[in-house]
Formats: structure tokens, sequence, C-alpha cells
């Protein structure tokens, strides 16, 4: 028979929420609760590839039990990640605010959304911190050659990063850090949507259902803004 405790390290913090009411209960409420956050669980749990068979009236078959050292460690990787593409969003930010390029209310815009990334970049370092330890910060490089330029890779640096975050929701162990990676994705796509818009493009460029991305395929896209 499989202890409790074994069920709770041997999957990912949104299969848990799926198995188990109370669980399901307590994250429904910081959501909102009622039907409307019922339905938003159920939607992101299907853009980041759970549900279908495993929750169609089965239970899910347990595997070996993980240790809880082996879950934060994967929990660390993670956030260690969103560490990283969160360190080159700020300094991008930070960066195109020194550029001079923009003014008035552009330059505000930027302001609200590089303080934002600032923000992310100094929780996700404290929650590092107590997982174990922390990626370091990168040195950067962007090209900030003019504003509608400048304007197209932010649009793009905050669409990869709102799909990074959904590709990681399935495997995050800890139901805490889930919670802070729905947090920020929501926001990072909130600043996608408005510079999509900003920028000519559908603030929905995946129509109703947004795209996740592996890490496979995000570190690559980054690759070029991070010095060796």
């Amino acid at each position: 028979m499989t202890h409790p405790e074994e069920k709770v390290q041997d999957q990912p913090a949104l299969r848990e929420l799926t198995d188990d009411p109370a669980s399901r209960k307590k994250f429904l409420k910081l959501m909102g609760g009622g039907v409307a956050g019922a339905s938003a669980f159920s939607l992101f749990l299907a853009a980041c590839g759970g549900g279908d068979e495993e929750t169609a009236g089965t239970t899910a078959t347990t595997a070996p039990a993980e240790t809880e050292a082996a879950a934060a460690d994967g929990d660390l990787k993670i956030v260690n990640y969103a560490l990283t593409l969160e360190y080159l969003e700020a300094d991008f930010y930070a960066k195109v605010i020194e550029s001079g390029l923009f003014s008035g209310a552009s330059l505000e815009l930027i302001k609200v959304i590089g303080d934002h990334e600032q923000q992310h970049v100094d929780a996700l370092l404290g929650t590092a911190k107590t997982l174990g330890e922390h990626a370091a910060k990168p040195e950067t490089t962007f090209p900030l050659d003019s504003a509608d330029s400048v304007l197209e890779l932010a649009a793009t640096v905050e669409n990869l990063g709102a799909a990074a975050y959904l590709g990681q929701a399935g495997a995050i162990k800890n139901k805490e850090i889930l919670a802070a990676a729905i947090a920020i994705h929501t926001v990072e796509a909130r600043h996608a949507a408005a510079l999509n818009i900003l920028t000519g493009k559908s603030p929905t460029p995946d129509g109703a259902f947004a795209a996740p991305l592996s890490m496979e395929q995000v570190l690559p896209k980054v690759k070029p803004f991070i010095v060796s």
C-alpha cells in the first residue's frame, strides 16, 4: 500500500490537485473559487498536457516514490530556469530605459513592465535560495537599434516567457511554487498582449488556448542574448 506522503511526492502539483479534493479546493480558492475558478483550472490543466485519460474517472498508477529531496531538486531546476529568463527580461528593460529610445507613455509602459520583471527576479531568487543554490545572473546583450525593433523584441521576449512558464507548470511538484508560477505566467501573458497590440499583432496569437514551450525549445531562443 502506498503511503499518503509517497503519493504526494511522486507526482507533479497539477496531478495532486486533480486527484486530491482537499488540495484542489484550496487551490481553487486561490484562483477565486466557484465555477470560474474550476473552469480556469480545467483549462490550465488541459493546456499543460494534464487530464485526458488520467482524469476521466480513472485512478492514475502510482510511480515509484521520489524522495522529498528529489522533488525539491526538480522544482529548483524549474525555479532557476525561470529566474534566468527573468534576469534576462529585467536586464533587457533596464537597458531599453537607458537607451533613450523611448519617451512619454511608451517609456512609462516600459518602466512598469521592467519593474514587474525585477519583482519576479526578487521573488524567484528568494524561492531558489530556500530550495538550494540559485542561478547566477548572466551578462546580457540586446540589439537596441530602434524603437520599433525594440518593441518587436520585447513582444517576442514576453510571449516566450509566458510560453515557458506554461511549459513547466505540469512538472512542478510544490503547490505553492505552482501558484507563484501561474501568477507570474499571467502577468507575462498580459505584458505580451499589450506589446502584441503595440506591434500590430493579435493579443492572443495562439487563439483561445496558449501554447506551452519546453526548456529545449526556449533556451536556444534566449542564448543569443547571453554573453558567453
